[in-house]
């Protein structure tokens, strides 16, 4: 009897771990767009991300010269972002992905054709993932991914670039595709593209969308959340959200709401990742990772 109820009470345990481990959920963090938020390295050592998104690469496509953009960091028209390498391999030793960001919210970029989007996915592989360049932006170390945050330009061709960038894992290493919507359904720019199911993570911005986004009850964003989850052939969908009020126009969710009322309603679906946290500036603020990350 005791071994049935020892073996019971394992079994137990068991099943506990196991529901627990399929809730477990990360943390995304974008990176770059505030000189003040301190270094990817020192982002990466706090041990609350998984996930750092390099923010942002706002020109390219249409006959531009790509170029990249993180803000107060470093001077990418002097190389001077190839110092970057060393904290990029630092978060990746980690275990966290590293990801180039395209677009954002103010940029020049749009893809004008089929053969534009393939240009495109190769100056990726060769100037920030796999391939190889004598003009690297970040130097030599290889990027986990790319991440597709477009709001705007046109709607054309994100799915060609998808398919040409996920080609690119049948060189040996998995390119990690990522997507960062608006929460309206489907989104604008890469509706399309998001259908492809060549996406991995899609951390849908549930900020500055008020038809979508918490305020005091939670049916606006479950409503979505559920759209999202059940229509994007996507491996895991994130809540994106600003880290502090100020972080956004609209959409920030106290710590408490967040872990009583919005994580608790969303973390039953299967898709459920995670959060994304806009930016590591604010979170740097406000703390926002810390408080939340054991409820994630």
């Amino acid at each position: 009897m005791a071994n049935l109820a020892t073996s019971l009470s394992f079994f137990t345990l068991a099943l506990l771990a196991l529901a627990s481990g399929s809730k477990a959920g990360s943390i995304a963090i974008y990176w770059g767009q505030n000189g003040n938020e301190g270094t990817l390295a020192e982002a990466c050592a706090t041990g609350n991300y998984e996930f750092a998104i390099l923010a942002f690469l706002p020109t390219f496509g249409n006959g531009q010269t790509p170029m990249i953009n993180l803000a107060g960091h470093c001077d990418p028209y002097s190389d001077g972002c190839t110092k970057l390498s060393s904290d990029i391999k630092s978060c990746q030793a980690k275990g966290i992905k590293v990801l180039l960001s395209l677009g954002g919210g103010a940029g020049s970029y749009s893809l004008a054709s089929p053969q534009d989007a393939r240009q495109v996915a190769t100056y990726l592989w060769n100037n920030f993932l796999g391939g190889s360049s004598s003009s690297r932006p970040l130097g030599p170390a290889v990027l986990d991914g790319i991440d597709f945050d477009i709001e705007g330009g046109s709607n054309l061709y994100w799915d060609v670039l998808a398919r040409y960038l996920k080609g690119y894992s049948n060189k040996g290493r998995k390119v990690y595709l990522t997507a960062a919507p608006q929460c309206p359904f489907p989104d604008a720019w890469i509706g399309n593209a998001l259908k492809t199911g060549l996406f991995d993570n899609v951390w849908v911005q549930f900020y500055n969308n008020p038809p979508c986004q918490f305020s005091s009850e939670i049916t606006n964003l479950e409503d979505a959340w559920k759209q999202w989850s059940s229509d994007i052939p996507a491996n895991k969908i994130f809540l994106g959200l600003p880290a502090s009020p100020t972080a956004a126009g609209s959409g920030f969710i106290d710590v408490d709401d967040l872990t009583s009322k919005v994580l608790p309603t969303i973390k039953g679906s299967s898709k459920y990742g995670g959060v994304m946290l806009w930016s590591r500036y604010y979170d740097g603020q406000t703390g926002y990772s810390s408080s939340i990350k054991t409820h994630v």
